[in-house]
């Protein structure tokens, strides 16, 4: 198998994976290590950090291992 098709086959579940993740953390209540707290907005894949995550109310993004607390 080429690297161009073990990319084309891993793209997919990549995508089904993020698309879990929305599913999964869109509209829970989080606090993050730096105190803001709010819900989540918006899920991102990031090539560096893996999944950020945006929370309403407040302006950025965060790598999804800095939430402290998460609704369950």
């Amino acid at each position: 198998m080429s690297a161009s098709n073990t990319g084309e086959a891993r793209a997919p579940n990549i995508l089904r994976e993020l698309h879990a993740a929305e599913e999964e953390l869109i509209a829970k209540a989080v606090v993050i290590t730096d105190g803001k707290a709010g819900t989540i907005d918006h899920v991102y894949l990031d090539d560096v950090h893996g999944l950020r995550i945006s929370i309403s109310g407040h302006d950025g993004e965060w790598p999804i291992a800095t939430v402290k607390f998460i609704q369950s």
